[in-house]
């Protein structure tokens, strides 16, 4: 069985006086794709934010690699390992795509296999590697995501989280995403999830789990919820 690598337990957090997350307890397992489907504002990038420390748990846990990082600072959970592809890509426009991919690799055991990071980067999206010199801000809405996928792949992440990857994007560009998140699954990569295309998101993971008013009300593999009437119902329209 595979081993955990993300342990929440029981958070809890919001914003200034407002509570979104209410006891949310959710895993992630090395080697596998973990996903969190929910509708808008049911306090999916909120756990997010938590789990990366952009914002602190008021209650509750968060474990990474067998070590309790709830109140580690979010630059050192990126140098444990804990990467983010945030929704929106936040790319920096005005810099290369070499630059924005060299800004991935900043911490330092990401900076030893820089060379290493880039082939792989390279090799996912050959797309990019004859655009290495144009200005990022240049590109179009799927060649910035690659962009931004690349970007947090040159952190070697020891858990990736993507967060809504696919918004925005033209259904053939959201086909595209999937494609790297099955081939990123297949080389063994750890991910957790955010996305609003559950029936693609259910066919490719391992285990979801689905939150409603910022608590998880239901969890199981992607084959048993994509058979739940509940959720064909509420998010494939079934």
């Amino acid at each position: 069985m595979a081993d955990v690598i993300l342990q929440v337990e029981k958070l809890s957090t919001g914003y200034g006086e407002v509570q979104i997350l209410w006891e949310v307890s959710i895993q992630a397992k090395r080697g596998q794709l973990t996903t969190i489907i929910g509708s808008n504002g049911s306090g999916k990038t909120t756990l997010l934010r938590a789990i990366t420390g952009i914002i602190p748990a008021w209650s509750g846990r968060i474990i990474f690699n067998g070590e309790d990082i709830t109140n580690v600072p979010a630059y050192k959970r990126a140098d444990m390992g804990l990467i983010m592809v945030p929704e929106g890509r936040m790319l920096f426009p005005e810099m290369t795509v070499y630059e924005n991919l060299e800004m991935g690799a900043y911490n330092k055991r990401a900076r030893q296999k820089i060379k290493e990071s880039l082939e792989f980067v390279l090799h996912l999206f050959p797309r990019l590697k004859e655009r290495l010199n144009q200005k990022a801000g240049t590109m179009s809405g799927g060649e910035q995501q690659m962009v931004a996928l690349g970007r947090g792949l040159m952190g070697c992440p020891e858990l990736l989280i993507l967060d809504e990857p696919s918004l925005g994007l033209a259904p053939k560009l959201v086909l595209d995403v999937f494609d790297v998140v099955k081939k990123l699954r297949e080389e063994g990569i750890t991910m957790l999830l955010v996305e609003q295309n559950v029936h693609l998101s259910l066919m490719l993971t391992d285990w979801a789990y689905v939150m409603a008013e910022g608590r998880v009300v239901m969890e199981g593999s992607g084959e048993e919820l994509e058979k739940s009437d509940e959720v064909r119902k509420a998010y494939l329209g079934i």
